[in-house]
């Protein structure tokens, strides 16, 4: 294939699982970080571009890098990709438009949830709500991890937030407690554990209320953040409702961060070979066919039913 593939990042836990993914694929990576371009520096980051037929940003907080990555690849004409997890920044690049292709949080945490949502979907036009499970056996957070999730919640004022009524809602109530039954078992999670499932599913898909739930073991060990060890295994189950009938679709792996890399790469891939929907900002679901998208991730995403 030999494009060149331009990843800012590169040197970070996500940068050199998409780094090594790109490679394997046939593409040339083209690494850079803020030692060559800071997010500030509309030269440098078009410098940083040139030859590139397309970004991918694995370099967060994204509320800092994203929008200034965007221009940088609507100056060049290039498609953008993100592994965004931060609901805000996501919301910020849905609100700004683009005149290229942007695919933001196209990675475990909001990219998947919303392929499986509209894979699940089918045929339906709409719903009463959908459920995003998250059944890891474990969260080890990189330090970059920490970092955007601390600006989130500063640019919240330290609420939490949840999409309900057609609207993300930000509250300091106490996230709800109960018991989720995956495809491996139950498992205890909190619900309206808020990731960027809230942003992504509602930008194309009319379903008014959209939870996110974390297996408990997995929000502890966010909250007592250590150096990252063996990787954890994960379940995401969701659950599409429209009043009595309910679809379900549910897949299975390995390590959050390295199936982050596929994800991110397989949208670029199908960007550069006209495989995609809108020109324009548009989360995985919308740009892509979710269900084909999901069925060339099979090495990484198995079905679990």
């Amino acid at each position: 294939m030999g494009h060149k593939i331009a990843v800012y990042g590169a040197s970070g836990l996500t940068g050199r699982f998409v780094v090594a993914e790109l490679e394997k694929r046939g593409f040339t990576p083209m690494p850079f970080g803020r030692a060559q371009a800071t997010a500030d520096d509309a030269q440098a980051l078009d410098r940083a571009l040139v030859g590139a037929a397309a970004v991918i940003n694995t370099a967060g907080p994204f509320a800092v890098t994203a929008l200034p990555l965007i221009s940088a690849a609507e100056r060049a004409g290039i498609p953008y990709v993100d592994v965004a997890a931060e609901i805000e920044a996501n919301a910020d690049t849905f609100a700004r438009g683009a005149s290229i292709p942007v695919v933001p949080a196209m990675a475990f945490f909001g990219g998947l949830g919303d392929l499986l949502v509209t894979a699940a979907l089918g045929d339906w036009t709409s719903a009463d709500s959908a459920h995003v499970a998250y059944g890891l056996s474990g969260w080890q957070p990189t330090a970059g991890t920490l970092t955007a999730g601390a600006v989130s919640r500063e640019r919240r004022g330290g609420q939490r937030v949840r999409f309900r009524d057609g609207e993300l809602q930000y509250h300091s109530d106490t996230p709800p407690a109960s018991e989720w039954e995956f495809p491996s078992g139950p498992r205890e999670v909190i619900g309206e554990f808020s990731m960027a499932d809230i942003v992504t599913i509602p930008s194309h898909l009319p379903i008014p209320s959209v939870t996110s739930y974390m297996s408990a073991s997995a929000a502890q060990g966010l909250s007592d953040a250590a150096d990252r060890a063996e990787p954890e295994t994960f379940e995401v189950d969701v659950r599409v409702r429209r009043g009595d009938e309910e679809r379900r679709m549910t897949v299975a792996g390995r390590d959050i961060y390295a199936v982050s890399a596929p994800l991110a790469v397989e949208a670029v891939e199908r960007l550069l070979t006209n495989r995609f929907k809108v020109t324009g900002v548009a989360s995985a679901g919308a740009m892509f066919d979710a269900r084909d998208f999901l069925d060339a991730l099979s090495q990484h995403l198995k079905t679990a039913a």
